[in-house]
């Protein structure tokens, strides 16, 4: 195992000004980030996050390829009118996360355009469900978990080589609040962020000797379309769930349709990746929580870091747990 910690490294160039300091990395999280020349793969464009995201990032000078299944439909027309209008750097590409070939499809042709590895991939597509967990069927259980954690992992497995090889890059896997507490009658959708968030730390060790970082997003309730696009799951699932077992649940069957995510500006979390983006390698933190309110995730956090460094600090893999856990 290496032995070296970039998290030092970074320390002992900061003299030369060659690195960023505790306190010029929170001036870069409070300053207009700069994207010039950042080539960036988005996930999930059709709408929500994605879509937002991909019009900021290359508003600040990024090369933007936003991706989205069943070309051509109007979602995608919308962003190029938009990107051709504001002179932005956006290509739609389809990308399926469901789809392996796709997904190879897709990266291989932005990696084409871009002239080599891409800088930033951000998984971003996925889908939810409400209703009680034994009222979710198999058919919805992997068509969740398909989406939620196999397509980030199809994403990641096609964009790695080449960041590996280029010893740089950023994987952004966006979870959720979700993904470390849970709330009743959210069906599966938090199993699926707890495995996003246990399979993105993992990710993030591994990756430390190649240079490739990896930070996972912690939204909080947000006003997009999961909340529609997840009703338009459930609602099928609910009618198809027998009388008995919808009868042991009469509240959370009765709230399993929402019409949630607040008042809350989903643009807070485009914002917060784009600043975590211009962040110097090696000093993006792990975790990333986001939302005006309530960060309940966030002492879970706090004790997952102390847990994984108190139990292999001292193992050959220390370095790389420490590096990781040692960000702010």
């Amino acid at each position: 195992m290496p032995s070296f910690n970039r998290r030092q490294l970074l320390a002992a160039t900061a003299a030369t000004g060659a690195a960023l300091s505790a306190g010029p990395a929170r001036a870069v999280a409070e300053s207009k980030p700069d994207l010039t020349g950042k080539s960036i793969l988005i996930t999930g464009c059709s709408s929500g996050f994605g879509n937002l995201g991909a019009v900021l990032y290359a508003q600040l000078g990024a090369k933007v390829f936003a991706t989205m299944r069943n070309l051509p439909r109007a979602e995608g027309t919308a962003l190029a009118k938009t990107a051709k209008a504001g002179k932005l750097d956006i290509t739609i590409l389809e990308l399926d996360v469901l789809s392996d070939e796709s997904v190879e499809t897709a990266v291989a042709e932005a990696e084409r355009l871009s002239g080599g590895a891409l800088d930033v991939v951000i998984n971003n597509a996925g889908i939810g469900t409400g209703a009680p967990v034994e009222l979710q069927d198999i058919e919805t259980m992997q068509l969740l978990f398909n989406t939620n954690v196999m397509g980030y992992q199809r994403v990641a497995r096609a964009a790695l080589p080449k960041m590996r090889a280029k010893k740089s890059g950023l994987i952004v896997n966006v979870s959720s609040q979700l993904g470390r507490v849970m709330v009743p009658g959210m069906g599966l959708y938090s199993s699926t962020k707890f495995a996003v968030e246990s399979m993105s730390e993992q990710m993030a060790y591994e990756l430390v000797p190649h240079g490739v970082d990896v930070t996972i997003v912690q939204p909080g309730g947000f006003p997009t379309k999961i909340w529609d696009n997840g009703n338009k799951l459930t609602a099928p699932m609910l009618e198809k769930a027998s009388d008995e077992r919808k009868a042991a649940y009469p509240a959370l069957v009765a709230g399993a349709l929402r019409d949630g995510g607040g008042s809350s500006d989903p643009m807070d979390v485009p914002r917060a990746i784009a600043r975590t983006i211009a962040m110097a390698p090696g000093t993006r933190p792990l975790r990333l929580p986001v939302h005006p309110g309530a960060k309940p995730q966030e002492a879970i956090n706090t004790v997952s870091a102390q847990t994984q460094v108190a139990m292999l600090g001292n193992s050959p893999f220390g370095p790389w747990v420490k590096d990781v856990n040692g960000r702010s």
